[in-house]
């Protein structure tokens, strides 16, 4: 039967942590057999992890990575506390005997921290990605997947990705037909549409207060529905396209026309969450020209289509 030991760092997220125990330990064979053997273990047996709301003890020890084919390491709400030098080594000598290791959320940071993910492409929760590839330049982070897949090394982004990043595992092990019925067991699809940028909250980044942008960025708040050139925006602004666009790159780090197709995106997502207007009359009232152009460009940036981020984030509609 495949072992998997989950690692219960101190500071350990007990949602992150409950995933794969749940995901895993109830996950059957088509003939009623489990198909994993889940075991929670802590850097010494029977030692209390805390996890903010409460404590745990974990019932085995880091000798359980000895004989785990996989080991998941939960995140943290300290990802940069120090990694222990027997956990460090213990997930080292698992690796080196070819275990599997995952890892779910900020698990990434005390993943990256035993070099493992050097030279690798990898994730973590969006909120801690900029942290993740600052802290650890020598890891390739991609904040917008749910899950990496490394083969040997695999990491997933915050809370339900972890739930993703198991199913994925069920799917290597065992096939589309156990993962299906797992996933139906935990009431959520096999695969989710799109990636982690559906969910990040990416304010535009305002001008210093008071700025030479201020005020034209204001008016554009107001007009996202208008046909827009930078042409226009410069007139407005009372000076040149050239000192517009360097304006923009210094005080809002990017393009006036790359503002723009975010500032009309974020309006389109609200409109999506509050409204039921449908997509062709959303589009018209973000400033696109056509729906079609709204649908690129807002799958573009936020990975799912229109009609998709509405089905995961449509609340109270109004006409």
């Amino acid at each position: 039967m495949h072992t998997v030991a989950v690692l219960a760092l101190d500071h350990v997220v007990p949602f992150d942590l409950s995933v794969p125990i749940e995901t895993f330990g109830r996950t059957r064979l088509p003939d009623g057999r489990d198909a994993y053997r889940v075991v929670v273990c802590a850097p010494s047996p029977g030692e209390e992890v805390a996890t903010g709301a409460f404590t745990l003890r974990a019932p085995h020890g880091l000798d359980a990575l000895r004989t785990a084919d996989t080991v998941v390491v939960p995140g943290t709400t300290t990802p940069l506390a120090p990694l222990p030098a027997p956990v460090r080594e213990a997930l080292r000598e698992a690796a080196a005997r070819g275990t599997r290791i995952a890892s779910i959320c900020t698990g990434a940071f005390p993943l990256a921290a035993t070099g493992l993910l050097d030279g690798l492409r990898a994730t973590t929760h969006w909120a801690a990605a900029a942290l993740l590839a600052e802290t650890y330049p020598a890891v390739e982070v991609d904040p917008d997947v749910l899950h990496v897949d490394n083969g040997q090394f695999l990491t997933s982004a915050g809370a339900a990705a972890g739930l993703d990043l198991c199913l994925h595992l069920v799917r290597r092990d065992y096939g589309s037909a156990v993962a299906a019925d797992a996933a139906r067991l935990s009431v959520v699809p096999l695969e989710r549409e799109g990636g982690q940028a559906q969910f990040i909250v990416a304010p535009l980044k305002a001008p210093p207060r008071g700025g030479e942008l201020e005020p034209l960025l204001t008016w554009l708040e107001g007009h996202l529905d208008e046909e827009m050139t930078v042409e226009r925006m410069a007139r407005r602004a009372g000076t040149s396209t050239r000192t517009l666009i360097r304006h923009f790159r210094e005080q809002t780090g990017t393009t006036p026309l790359r503002w723009l197709h975010r500032a009309r995106v974020r309006r389109g997502q609200h409109l999506l969450e509050t409204t039921g207007y449908s997509v062709e009359r959303i589009a018209e009232q973000v400033g696109f020209g056509s729906a079609g152009a709204f649908r690129e460009r807002f799958k573009r940036t936020t990975g799912v289509s229109p009609q998709g981020y509405r089905r995961a984030f449509g609340g109270v509609r109004v006409e």
